[in-house]
């Protein structure tokens, strides 16, 4: 206990260092997460579908084009019949990309083999100036 009191400044430093060192990792997302750029990337090269697991409403104020819409309560139930081929690169998008974040568990958990988030969601997507399409 001597220990701690007499160096808490350096603890203080260690545990602070610590963190700006995992602030990348979180802020992203997590493993598995994409930033807009990233994910074109992954459309356009590997013709990844993307997900959208907003609810409808959501939906139709603005998604990535082409994207599908299957919402996070029913992406257990609807994803396979969405997209038929389990090896097709998955692109899970929401609003903020905390749902669909969630989602990548669940689409492993149904079969799919490749699947991502959109780390930041549809906000990440028009603050990169991508194209919206609304329904």
């Amino acid at each position: 206990m001597k220990f701690i009191l007499d160096n808490w400044m350096l603890i203080a430093v260690a545990l602070s260092a610590g963190g700006m060192l995992l602030w990348p990792t979180l802020g992203r997302g997590g493993p598995g997460a994409l930033s807009a750029d990233a994910a074109v990337l992954l459309m356009n090269r590997q013709k990844a579908v993307v997900v959208d697991v907003c609810e409808p409403a959501e939906f139709a104020a603005g998604h990535v084009i082409g994207a599908k819409n299957v919402p996070l309560a029913q992406l257990e139930e609807k994803l396979a019949s969405a997209v038929k081929n389990k090896a097709t690169p998955l692109i899970l998008v929401c609003h903020t990309g905390a749902r669909s974040s969630r989602a990548v568990a669940l689409a492993k958990k149904v079969g799919f083999e490749n699947v991502q988030s959109l780390s930041g969601g549809m906000t990440a997507w028009r603050s990169a100036n991508l194209p919206v399409e609304k329904a």
